[in-house]
């Protein structure tokens, strides 16, 4: 029984008292300079951080995208397989267009004129043979240029690998020419056409800024200092800007990034929001790992002969493929993100005053005394004489009920 009325008078106390900050001013020096050094932190940190660095008080946006490319250039080589012989842009740009990249050949391993039938398979450990018994008519294996017949025959002099139905001549890819086969590519030049649109506030924009004409991007070459907004780039000063060497990269190839960045401020004259260029090498250059290095891929070309013989020109292509990635962030005022960020500052301020109570209350001399000073318990003044609180007939009854 007086455990029920004592749980009776606790949920009365729940329910109908009430407590209210009070005010006690703390003439501390400690506690006082404590107070104002975290309310200036907290104040530097909303107006600093909040609204000048982070724009606190603008609505945002993500740049939405588009890209194209055109390359330019010609390169003229000199050999005995090809004779002399001039590269231009239908030659070495493959496929023609990519999605928000390019491909330009570098340097090339070509087979002439490949025609389907029977020859030597390319040499290594498993075609290698000495008699027809080491040879599986039907056998193709991963890295296989044919289907074997079955037989072991001459490769080249003392040499026997097992014979396939395929294109032949087969491919000789175990070396790849040194230096790069189309040296001049470093020469070319890329236009990068991008268009950029923000949405949420209808706004859009190129990187063929109003300020370049026709006769200036006929002419111009993009140089960080000199010229940071001509969207014509020469393929060495991607690569060296990446702080590599192109003439190494251009002869097993590579993958170069081209970043551009549209951060704009668009509570600013729409001039002011203009791209910002960035180059880097994608993958991963590792002297200690030279397994699989570079970028390459096969493609052919295929014609016929005065006979009607298919025919095709095999070639292994090493280049460099050029990604271009845009990021951007638009910002403008909008007064829903700035009084949500007014109202989180102000409350932040409430961390000034909990983090003085803590150090008042628990670990200063007199803290029992500021507790006193701190803490007032009243009771109701409607109560009559002699009730305290949570005393009342009502209560008693319904507790004694139950």
């Amino acid at each position: 029984m007086a455990a029920g009325g004592g749980c009776c008078a606790a949920l009365y106390g729940f329910l109908f008292e009430y407590d209210t900050p009070r005010i006690v001013l703390i003439k501390s020096r400690k506690v006082g300079l404590m107070n104002r050094l975290v309310q200036l932190a907290i104040l530097a940190y909303v107006i600093g951080w909040v609204f000048v660095w982070e724009k606190g008080y603008q609505e945002t946006d993500s740049v939405v995208s588009s890209v194209t490319t055109k390359v330019k250039g010609l390169a003229v080589t000199n050999t005995s397989m090809l004779g002399l012989r001039v590269w231009d842009v239908a030659d070495y740009v493959i496929p023609p267009q990519g999605e928000n990249a390019v491909f330009v050949m570098t340097n090339l391993i070509i087979t002439l004129n490949q025609t389907q039938g029977r020859c030597a398979e390319f040499p290594d450990k498993m075609t290698a043979c000495s008699s027809d018994k080491n040879c599986t008519a039907g056998y193709i294996s991963t890295h296989s240029n044919g289907v074997q017949t079955g037989r072991c025959v001459v490769y080249r002099g003392h040499s026997k690998t097992c014979e396939i139905f395929g294109w032949c001549p087969v491919e000789n890819d175990e070396t790849v020419p040194r230096p790069a086969f189309l040296q001049e590519a470093e020469n070319f030049t890329l236009l990068v056409k991008n268009n950029i649109w923000y949405p949420k506030f209808s706004f859009t924009k190129r990187n063929i800024l109003p300020t370049i004409n026709k006769t200036h991007l006929q002419s111009c070459k993009y140089h960080p200092k000199t010229d940071p907004f001509c969207p014509i780039f020469r393929l060495r000063d991607m690569v060296d800007a990446a702080g590599q060497d192109f003439q190494e990269m251009a002869v097993e190839g590579g993958v170069m990034g081209l970043q551009i960045n549209w951060d704009c401020d668009l509570d600013k004259p729409a001039s002011r929001c203009v791209p910002k260029y960035s180059f880097r090498r994608i993958d991963n250059k590792d002297t200690s790992h030279t397994v699989s290095p570079g970028y390459n891929f096969r493609f052919a070309k295929y014609y016929q002969t005065a006979e009607g013989v298919e025919t095709r020109t095999l070639i292994k292509a090493y280049g460099i493929r050029f990604d271009i990635m845009v990021f951007g962030k638009a910002g403008k005022f909008d007064i829903i993100p700035t009084m949500i960020n007014v109202g989180s500052g102000l409350a932040l301020f409430g961390v000034a005053t909990v983090l003085c109570d803590v150090i008042v209350l628990y670990f200063m001399k007199k803290k029992y005394y500021y507790r006193e000073k701190k803490y007032k318990y009243v009771e109701d003044y409607e109560l009559g004489a002699g009730e305290s609180y949570g005393s009342q007939p009502e209560s008693q009854q319904c507790c004694d009920v139950r």
